[in-house]
């Protein structure tokens, strides 16, 4: 099939690559962390409070009677809460995270002309890159905590200890100081951070069976509130909680995997804006939710579908930076077809 009548397959998917579990939360002494293996898990708690009104007004609902009148009147609000005994100031966090080899190759695809262009592409990528430069970037956010998210806010200590597994044994280690590596660049380079992005990238070229297990320490203090996932409820009853926390066999509270492999990916420092505001997950069109912002516009031809075909139907390879992001959406995963 030439270049010519070669077109986007109209179904196209990808398993991720990352492959993260719920992290887990448990508590303890910070002195005791070598012992960390039976610390308690973190549960959650119930709590009813009474709210008050804090939301903008309409105009017509700043009348200073109606405020003082809708003021009297309680809001009391049922929600979850986890926070550390008043005996523990340290809060562990534990998951493992599989590594998975196949880059590039669908799960599922209708077009084989298409599915052997891409193959080709993303193995003449890796035979001139590998996976390093990615590779680098995900071993830094493991290491600096960045999947704590706000646990990792305002800790006094973060410690990440990262063993790879070979038949359930730790078959190498490494351990970093969360706090003293930014989140803002991947600009440091140390001997342990480049022993853990030389195991990722042996994982994604399948050179060897990965999997890591993580255990974070984040001394934050006794009896303080921590924040696992909180759970999103479409369908809430009037009167039932207004906010539930996620927890693992009800009882450990937890942070979901998707949230874990979200900071994970937040390597993409590559889109126009990354100076100021940092690195953001990879998504097609760099879509960062929180700010209702999509950093990746199709006009700008910077989104993941229009970098792709231009590589794979035009053969114009976007520049070194761009492949990063493309194979780094492979390796994220998802459903990419042309809806026609």
């Amino acid at each position: 099939m030439t270049n010519e009548n070669l077109k986007t397959a109209s179904v196209l998917a990808f398993e991720r690559k990352l492959d993260p579990s719920d992290a887990l939360f448990y508590s303890g002494d910070w002195n005791n962390r070598d012992n960390h293996q039976n610390w308690p898990a973190v549960a959650i708690q119930e709590k009813s409070v009474r709210g008050t009104i804090s939301n903008r007004l309409k105009t017509k609902d700043q009348d200073p009677a109606k405020l003082d009148a809708s003021i009297t009147n309680p809001n009391p609000q049922t929600v979850d809460v986890a926070s550390l005994p008043a005996n523990a100031d340290t809060l562990k966090v534990a998951f493992t995270l599989r590594i998975l080899p196949g880059t590039g190759k669908p799960s599922a695809c209708n077009d084989s002309g298409y599915q052997a262009k891409l193959l080709q592409t993303v193995e003449s990528y890796v035979n001139s890159n590998g996976f390093f430069a990615l590779a680098k970037r995900y071993a830094a956010n493991l290491a600096n905590g960045r999947f704590l998210w706000r646990n990792r806010i305002g800790a006094e200590a973060v410690e990440v200890h990262i063993a790879q597994l070979r038949d359930g044994k730790s078959a190498q280690s490494w351990m970093f100081d969360g706090l003293s590596l930014s989140l803002r660049d991947f600009n440091t380079d140390t001997a342990d951070l480049a022993a853990l992005a030389s195991a990722i990238n042996d994982g994604l070229a399948g050179k060897q069976h990965v999997l890591l297990q993580i255990v974070a320490f984040v001394r934050t203090g006794a009896g303080q509130e921590v924040f696992p996932s909180q759970e999103l409820i479409l369908d809430r009853e009037r009167g039932k909680k207004s906010k539930t926390l996620y927890k693992v066999d009800e009882k450990v509270a937890a942070i979901h995997s998707q949230k874990i492999g979200n900071a994970l990916r937040t390597i993409d420092t590559w889109y126009e804006g990354a100076d100021e505001f940092g690195p953001i997950a990879v998504e097609p069109y760099g879509s960062v939710t929180t700010q209702g912002k999509a950093y990746r516009q199709p006009k700008q031809k910077m989104d993941f579908y229009n970098l792709l075909d231009s590589w794979i139907l035009k053969d114009k390879a976007p520049e070194l930076d761009q492949q990063h992001f493309v194979i780094a959406t492979l390796i994220r995963g998802g459903v990419f077809g042309d809806a026609g």
